[in-house]
């Protein structure tokens, strides 16, 4: 597998060539100290993987892979903070190891790396199963925690964004999942589930009444007694929606 080594630390690289020496299939094609050398070399290289540090001179780990252009390199982040880790897998990271890199993570990475090698078909029927359009009849399997659920979509009454999360609402639980709002509205079914707001969408199934509100907008309240505002723009969109 064709290999880029991206650090500012001359040293940090070093270790971590000596370190991937085992591992025959990772075929270290070049090394970069920054992100603007490292676009450089992803051009021209085309390299299948990447390890890259976070905390850089100029652009960080995350700016750079927002920078490049095409499809990116797999990605193992190399860094000596553990506070990105959530935001490195938003970014579908295979492996984040912390420094100094130890061996056997280091090992357990590199298998990562070739079990998503080995398995294109599977890889393509995860993806054809991600892009599917999802109602209310679909059930999700939702984590949070230690806590497991395997719910139908149609008893979930309300999504609502945290940050870089989303709790979902139904019966009297309210998990958070690592998702963004936006993410989970190109999923939903049109006909069943509402963007009403920057923060929330609602399914329609679950109005139990709805009231004029400030600025041109709605109020709603689902059964279960939560009261969602209908942004003012959104208003025109669900009238639309929901008139004859």
């Amino acid at each position: 597998m064709r290999t880029l080594i991206v650090d500012d630390e001359r040293l940090a690289r070093n270790e971590l060539k000596r370190l991937l020496e085992p591992f025959h299939k990772i075929e270290i094609v070049g090394e970069a100290s920054n992100a603007e050398e490292a676009l450089v070399l992803i051009d021209d290289l085309q390299p299948e993987l990447l390890f890259l540090d976070i905390q850089m001179p100029g652009k960080n780990g995350f700016e750079l892979l927002t920078s490049i252009e095409g499809k990116a390199p797999e990605v193992i982040f190399t860094t000596a903070y553990d506070e990105y880790a959530i935001k490195a897998f938003e970014f579908n990271a295979l492996d984040y190891l912390l420094k100094p890199i130890d061996g056997e993570r280091l090992k357990d990475a590199i298998a990562r790396v070739e079990e998503n090698q080995s398995a294109p078909e599977e890889t393509a029927v995860a993806n054809e199963r991600s892009e599917k359009i999802l109602g209310e009849q679909d059930q999700v399997f939702v984590k949070d925690g230690e806590k497991c659920w395997f719910v139908k979509l149609g008893k979930i009454r309300l999504f609502e964004s945290m940050g870089n999360y989303v709790r979902l609402h139904f019966d009297d639980q309210k998990p958070l999942v690592l998702k963004s709002l936006n993410s989970l509205e190109d999923r939903l079914d049109p006909n069943t589930y509402f963007r009403a707001n920057r923060k929330h969408i609602i399914n329609l199934q679950w109005i139990e009444k709805i009231e004029p509100w400030f600025s041109g907008g709605l109020l709603v309240t689902l059964q279960g007694g939560d009261r969602i505002e209908i942004s003012r723009r959104q208003a025109i969109r669900f009238k639309e929606l929901m008139s004859l």
